[in-house]
């Protein structure tokens, strides 16, 4: 039954709201959720019981997190992904071969979406997990995706989220992004220079279907100092390229 007052469609907006903030905080108690989601206690709780009744959340020492039942679904999600299902081996083929980080995108309701991630035995430690969800204007692998999509898909992805300033060294010029993703569409590779972590340099290739529709990106990332020169700007593309290539056939005949 609905919450009073409410439409069904409103009440499990405001779950999946409270589902959000649990994750966003780490875990948080009844008043502190209501706080961060703007209603009121009585109504957070109710939604707290139905997801703890359902097996969703869990509670500990007066809070609430997230329960492993959503671990089973997310993997049983990304199980399902074709392109992760093709893809994850090279994914840690990259990485063994480069000590770094490598990683796999696909674009998701205007986002980025990692769905794989390995790191080789030099790479650095960074806070971004399977799952997480990034801008794509932002990141290598972003914007090998967004350079390939049609251009009125590419358009309302930049129209909706716009071009937000995550460091200094982020694109945030429309015109400015453009002209970039014109260069990647020509040599199918984007670099990312310091753009969405401090520190942090990437190199990424587009992934196409059999048809020649975008339908992910695959990259190799490592701190600054190490992605330098001809090795940042050639060796590594060649590298990456080669890796994607890979998978374009592997995915044409599974």
């Amino acid at each position: 039954m609905a919450e009073e007052g409410t439409t069904g469609i409103q009440a499990i907006d405001r779950t999946f709201g409270i589902v959000e903030a649990m994750i966003e905080l780490e875990g948080a108690g009844v008043t502190e959720l209501a706080n961060h989601v703007d209603l009121p206690k009585s109504t957070v709780h109710h939604h707290l019981l139905t997801l703890e009744r359902a097996g969703y959340i869990v509670r500990e020492n007066g809070e609430y997190r997230t329960g492993l039942k959503f671990l089973r679904a997310g993997e049983r999600t990304r199980g399902q992904h074709a392109l992760y299902q093709v893809a994850h081996p090279e994914v840690e083929k990259l990485a063994e071969k480069t000590d770094e980080i490598s990683g796999l995108m696909v674009e998701e309701h205007g986002r980025g979406v990692f769905i794989y991630r390995d790191s080789g035995s030099e790479a650095a430690h960074i806070d971004t997990g399977i799952g997480d969800r990034v801008p794509l204007h932002c990141t290598a692998l972003g914007k090998a995706i967004l350079a390939h999509l049609p251009d009125d898909r590419r358009d309302s992805i930049i129209d909706r989220h716009g071009l937000d300033e995550i460091t200094e060294n982020t694109i945030t010029d429309e015109d400015e992004l453009r002209e970039q993703l014109a260069e990647i569409r020509e040599r199918k590779i984007a670099f990312d220079d310091e753009e969405r972590l401090n520190g942090l340099r990437c190199v990424a290739a587009p992934i196409f279907d059999a048809t020649g529709q975008v339908i992910g990106s695959i990259s190799v990332a490592g701190p600054t100092h190490r992605m330098q020169g001809a090795y940042f700007y050639e060796e590594l593309p060649e590298t990456v390229l080669g890796i994607a290539n890979v998978i374009e056939l592997n995915i044409q005949h599974q």
